[in-house]
């Protein structure tokens, strides 16, 4: 079983998160093109919905146990964490060059501070002052959060099914709400949090797990494509014009439902996806790498010589370090990350392709 929309539309929200960071390099039009990419940021929230998906898919009636679990956990240890490690390290010495040449627009104690709750991966948890070093990394911090809870979901399943999960989702939700009221959450509501955006991932991960039983059950018989692009076409126009972050995610939730129905029912209707499968499925790639290249290519490249020099329009440039994104992670996923996620989980066994495409997740 193939997801290949899914797949796209992971790929389509990592490219506009990298355009949100790259265009404030910009000389002119940076403030429009932000706010209005800004407003497309609830995308993040699809990444977390359609990884509890796939994750609950795949794993709600393997993980029965302690045995199981710690397979679980190594598995996505294995998948996500090395490459978290490398890009964190990459900082820290630039961090660390920065304290060693006195740089005084660089707060590289902030960056040193942080480093190890970055590595525990732990700072998306409020343990940092404030995203530091690879700043897009507490999704990844998230991540494994919504992992190590992932047993929730697996007995709320077993507790009550799709009505038990949603009574732990709305729980979890009223409790945001309350620590949002508070005032506990810098940016203010859990909807927009970061360096404490793991609460708020796990939510729309559970919402991913409601959806995967949902879809388990199959109430509705759909087959056509065109009832997912429409709601996923109506959340896109939720957020250009600030509806209220329910409607949002109701219409993400249904956009995704009426997908994976409709994907489930005709697997062989989006083969014609299947060319630019190799691209679509290293989006977490692209989201990882991006920082790395906007710092030579942008803090560098441009900073220091393309632009004092007026060298190149800007938003000719910026599809330079966009397809060194790409490349690098195109790469990566080929050639390092393979060999990465082999020290941690140990050689991989062969599986079906269903197991293969889920656990890529």
């Amino acid at each position: 079983m193939h997801y290949r929309v899914f797949d796209c539309w992971r790929l389509l929200a990592a490219l506009l998160i990298m355009a949100y960071h790259f265009v404030f390099w910009a000389p002119y039009g940076a403030a429009t093109g932000a706010e209005m990419l800004h407003r497309l940021l609830p995308l993040l929230d699809m990444f977390f919905m359609i990884s509890g998906y796939l994750i609950t898919t795949r794993y709600a009636g393997t993980v029965t146990g302690l045995s199981s679990y710690g397979t679980f956990l190594r598995r996505r240890i294995a998948r996500l964490y090395p490459l978290h490690v490398l890009i964190t390290l990459f900082f820290a010495a630039l961090a660390v060059a920065a304290m060693v040449y006195g740089a005084r627009h660089y707060d590289w104690r902030h960056d040193l501070e942080a480093l190890p709750a970055h590595l525990l991966v732990l700072h998306a948890l409020g343990t940092t002052n404030g995203l530091a070093l690879n700043y897009v990394s507490w999704s990844i911090s998230a991540e494994f959060f919504s992992y190590a809870l992932f047993p929730v979901i697996v007995l709320a399943l077993r507790w009550r099914g799709m009505s038990g999960l949603l009574l732990v989702l709305a729980g979890w939700i009223a409790g945001l709400e309350i620590a949002s009221w508070e005032g506990l959450f810098p940016s203010g509501h859990w909807t927009t949090a970061d360096s404490m955006g793991a609460y708020r991932a796990f939510a729309d991960f559970m919402i991913g797990g409601v959806l995967a039983e949902f879809v388990r059950r199959r109430p509705i018989a759909l087959t056509s494509h065109w009832p997912g692009v429409l709601f996923l076409a109506a959340a896109v126009w939720s957020m250009f014009d600030e509806l209220p972050y329910p409607v949002t995610f109701a219409l993400l939730a249904a956009s995704l439902a009426a997908t994976a129905l409709a994907e489930t029912a005709t697997p062989r209707s989006t083969a014609f996806l299947s060319p630019i499968m190799p691209l679509a499925r290293v989006s977490f790639g692209i989201y990882l790498w991006h920082p790395v290249m906007e710092f030579f290519f942008l803090t560098l490249l441009w900073d220091r010589f393309v632009e004092p020099h007026q060298l190149v329009d800007f938003y000719i440039y910026w599809t330079l370090p966009m397809a060194a994104s790409i490349a690098v992670a195109l790469l990566s996923a080929r050639h390092l990350e393979p060999r990465l996620a082999t020290l941690i989980a140990g050689p991989r066994p062969r599986q079906s392709a269903k197991a293969d495409v889920l656990a890529s997740a």
